[in-house]
């Protein structure tokens, strides 16, 4: 048995998908585009440009549900990498190096790797509707002659 056996479980993950996704590019616009009164970073600049990059594209996938394993993943080694190469050197905890969000994002992303919920995904929608079109086409009468 599944431990999302229940079908409000499978939603409620999308959801968790579909927040966090969106949350994660926020910060890559910020950093691209300078929104939220931000300046951008200057393009190609490693390894924050190319961490906005990661962060709108990755969590604009993780958010929609396409290539959500693969995307979640490569965010959640990002947020690894952010944390052990920014914060982790100002001190070994989150809490006493400003490290918070790039540990909840790197375990949440690694979360959804593993899961990857299809509940309220554009690729869960898509399935659903090539179903129900291939039921369409083989439930229909077939054609009689003249």
């Amino acid at each position: 048995m599944s431990p999302l056996s229940r079908p409000h479980d499978e939603r409620l993950l999308g959801l968790f998908r579909i927040v966090t996704g969106f949350l994660f590019a926020c910060h890559g616009a910020a950093k691209l585009f300078g929104f939220f009164e931000d300046a951008p970073v200057p393009a190609g600049l490693w390894p924050y440009w190319w961490a906005g990059l990661i962060e709108l594209g990755g969590g604009a996938l993780v958010a929609t549900g396409l290539l959500t394993r693969p995307a979640a993943l490569l965010c959640s080694g990002t947020m690894a990498y952010a944390y052990f190469t920014e914060h982790q050197p100002h001190g070994l905890l989150p809490l006493q190096n400003d490290g918070e969000s790039a540990a909840q994002y790197c375990w949440a992303f690694l979360a959804l790797a593993v899961l990857a919920p299809t509940a309220l995904s554009l690729r869960g929608t898509a399935r659903r509707l090539a179903s129900a079109l291939r039921g369409t086409r083989m439930s229909a009468p077939a054609p009689t002659g003249p």
